[in-house]
């Protein structure tokens, strides 16, 4: 399992979701917290490219030995690329949240959206 941590440069949504923006599109996938509290996950069931997500809304379902979570949207858009590799790996949102563990491209409806969400200082204050 990775280490905590909460990279500069992502932006954070209160439900433990991070955002990666590059241009008009965006990565999205769990935290560190987030992978933490649920345990080993085991299966990861994505949406298919093309759904409209909606920010603050569940877009997929993260399945651990704990328990089934919903995956919350930390901003608007169409899914654009789902993480296959999740398919056969699912563990990857354990090991990598950032990294191999992402979940989902989204081509974003709303740069606005961006504001209401932490950097990495204020979602790390959050948690307490």
């Amino acid at each position: 399992m990775a280490d905590a941590s909460y990279p500069d440069g992502l932006l954070y949504h209160p439900e433990h979701d991070w955002a990666q923006i590059d241009g008009e599109t965006a990565t999205f996938g769990i935290t560190w917290f987030a992978q933490d509290a649920l345990g080993e996950v085991v299966f990861f069931d994505p949406p298919q490219v093309g759904v409209q997500v909606t920010q603050g809304e569940s877009y997929a379902e993260v399945e651990s030995v704990k328990a089934v979570s919903d995956v919350i949207a930390p901003l608007s858009g169409e899914i654009v690329e789902v993480n296959a590799d999740l398919a056969d790996a699912p563990e990857r949102i354990n090991d990598d949240p950032y990294g191999e563990g992402w979940m989902v491209k989204v081509k974003l409806a709303d740069a606005g959206e961006q504001q209401g969400l932490m950097d990495a200082a204020a979602y790390q204050a959050q948690l307490g």
